[in-house]
């Protein structure tokens, strides 16, 4: 039996979520239906305004609220070392760590063959732009140890092969496979202290 048009619809919007297969949107809705009026009220308020007042950093690319960003001025953090990572919530999950004190770049992506996507042109762009100025020495690849991040990492290394920069990435103590986002601060402040330099094998593919 299908549920009312307004239903099915809540259903389907939320269905598009990250990790929400149509059963578990299906509990979504339920559980918002007996929600009290201002509950749902102060949550439609909150997704019509989300995107208001945001921008991306002209210089880091992350989402924020003012451009530059709070990081990008903070003349505390060392200029000559760039973190480079595929997303805001990555750039936060480092952040967090209270360890890493350089600036960051994020891509807006990694390369995945299979759904076709890709970092972002103007992230491309924009990191190429950054370490050409010179005033970059290292730079730290900070991206999932999975296959699409490994692939992103072979295809950075080419392109900032005709760099004088030092290219890292962050130790083995983040299991292969892992999400940035979810390792803890802990494991990700190792990660960072023990990060090697990043020899790839692109020149064999």
């Amino acid at each position: 039996m299908l549920y009312p048009a307004s239903i099915q619809k809540l259903i389907e919007l939320l269905s598009n979520w990250p990790s929400v297969g149509p059963k578990t949107a299906e509990r979504y809705a339920l559980f918002l239906l007996k929600q009290p009026q201002g509950y749902l009220s102060d949550l439609s308020k909150a997704l019509e305004v989300v995107k208001q007042g945001l921008v991306i950093c002209q210089h880091c690319r992350r989402i924020t609220d003012q451009s530059p960003c709070s990081i990008c001025t903070n003349n505390q953090r060392d200029p000559h070392l760039l973190c480079v990572v595929a997303e805001t919530k990555d750039l936060l999950a480092i952040e967090n760590t209270g360890r890493f004190k350089g600036l960051y770049h994020v891509l807006g992506g990694v390369i995945n063959s299979v759904r076709h996507t890709a970092p972002s042109e103007s992230g491309l762009k924009k990191l190429v732009e950054r370490i050409s100025s010179g005033q970059i020495t290292e730079v730290v690849l900070a991206l999932n140890p999975d296959i699409d991040g490994e692939t992103t990492c072979l295809y950075l290394s080419r392109l900032l092969s005709k760099f004088p920069v030092r290219l890292t990435r962050l130790a083995r103590g983040l299991p292969t496979g892992a999400s940035l986002e979810y390792a803890d601060e802990n494991t990700l402040a190792h990660a960072f202290h023990n990060r090697k330099d990043y020899q790839s094998t692109w020149e064999s593919f």
